[in-house]
């Protein structure tokens, strides 16, 4: 990789002109929807589209723009769980032992039980913060999530990394919270990286995306069979609006980690705050790692009010905040996660930060505040 490829500035600018660089005179710049099930395929099957489970035109233009922030081949899914699924079934092999976030998105764990532990997948749990001291040996795949969702604490991607290849084992991270631009994993030594682009990605709550990236070919192959074999293809006007929304991604993210950033400061000095989790912040446990192996901190902050009402009464009383259980949009949006089941305190409120004027959210924000 040369300096030019890592700089997540210049990967920017292969994302936007990337299909303008390879389109003819007289063809649209926005990548066209193709509703096709069937296409012309006389003679040997020996053309990239055979068959509209095979792939599609929308696909390949959305997998180039993620190729591009990725610096790597990206297989596009119809939702995040799907990107997650292939990953597991290209790198678990029957009897395989793996080693899983107990705090990371709980779906994942729940996919895990099951299902996959029927073909005597092993799984060991343990918290992401543990992550960094615990003993790698015998496991087949290390799956990681870092910032976790929704705790946000951080581990340390190339150290475990550099001991999980050292032990013979694979990494998957799961980059949903960071995105390519705030962290990049694949550089970082990871095998896999994994992403709900439903999130940031497309970031305008409108469509159900996601994406597996690997440099290593034959493991991205085996992602792409997956997808083949299973039958879990993106619809191409999904994959449209995703490379609609991944076109502003870069200015999107200006804004929600500078909101981000200001709501964890007004949180922070709070009086009706019990607890602010933001890797931002100079006290946040996890703020040296996450200067470490990430541009910027991100864009989701963790808030613990007094109790259960507080929490509920923050979300819903605040004009600025749209109540909901995904994050990453353009709305700041806010979900007391304890209500499924999540191993954080009842009054802990997952905040992700939008695209709103700064100072018109902070100001609407301290005023709910104000009242609690």
């Amino acid at each position: 990789m040369t300096d030019q490829d890592s700089n997540p500035q210049s990967r920017v600018l292969d994302m936007l002109h990337g299909r303008a660089r390879k389109i003819t005179k007289g063809e649209s710049l926005a990548p066209p929807i193709v509703n096709a099930a069937k296409y012309a395929l006389p003679g040997a099957p020996d053309h990239p589209f055979p068959y509209g489970r095979f792939d599609n035109p929308g696909w390949q233009a959305v997998e180039d723009a993620i190729g591009a922030l990725e610096g790597a081949p990206v297989v596009s899914f119809p939702s995040g769980m799907a990107a997650v699924t292939a990953a597991l079934m290209a790198l678990a092999k029957p009897g395989a032992r793996l080693l899983l976030p107990s705090d990371g998105y709980y779906t994942v764990r729940v996919l895990i039980d099951d299902f996959l532990a029927q073909h005597g997948i092993e799984t060991v749990r343990i918290p992401t913060r543990e992550m960094d001291s615990y003993d790698l040996s015998g496991f087949d795949i290390i799956w990681l999530e870092t910032p976790s969702n929704p705790g946000l604490d951080v581990c340390d991607i190339e150290a475990i990394c550099t001991r999980a290849h050292a032990a013979g084992a694979k990494v998957c991270v799961d980059n949903t919270t960071a995105t390519p631009l705030l962290q990049d994993v694949l550089a970082l030594g990871a095998d896999m990286s994994v992403a709900s682009d439903t999130k940031a990605l497309a970031g305008h709550s409108d469509v159900l995306f996601g994406h597996v990236a690997a440099k290593d070919e034959a493991l991205i192959d085996r992602v792409r069979q997956w997808r083949k074999l299973s039958g879990s293809t993106p619809g191409p006007a999904e994959a449209y609006l995703a490379y609609r929304g991944l076109m502003t991604l870069e200015l999107r993210l200006e804004r929600m980690c500078a909101n981000a950033d200001a709501l964890a400061r007004l949180f922070e000095g709070h009086s009706a705050v019990d607890a602010v989790r933001y890797p931002g912040l100079t006290s946040d446990p996890s703020h040296a790692l996450a200067q470490k192996q990430m541009t910027r901190p991100g864009f989701v902050v963790g808030v613990t009010l007094a109790d259960e009402t507080a929490a509920e009464r923050f979300i819903t009383d605040c004009p600025a905040i749209f109540a909901a259980t995904s994050f990453g949009g353009i709305q700041t949006s806010g979900e007391r996660r304890a209500r499924w089941g999540d191993a954080v305190p009842a009054s802990y409120v997952r905040l992700s930060a939008g695209c709103e004027p700064t100072a018109a959210l902070i100001s609407a924000v301290q005023t709910t505040l104000d009242t609690l």
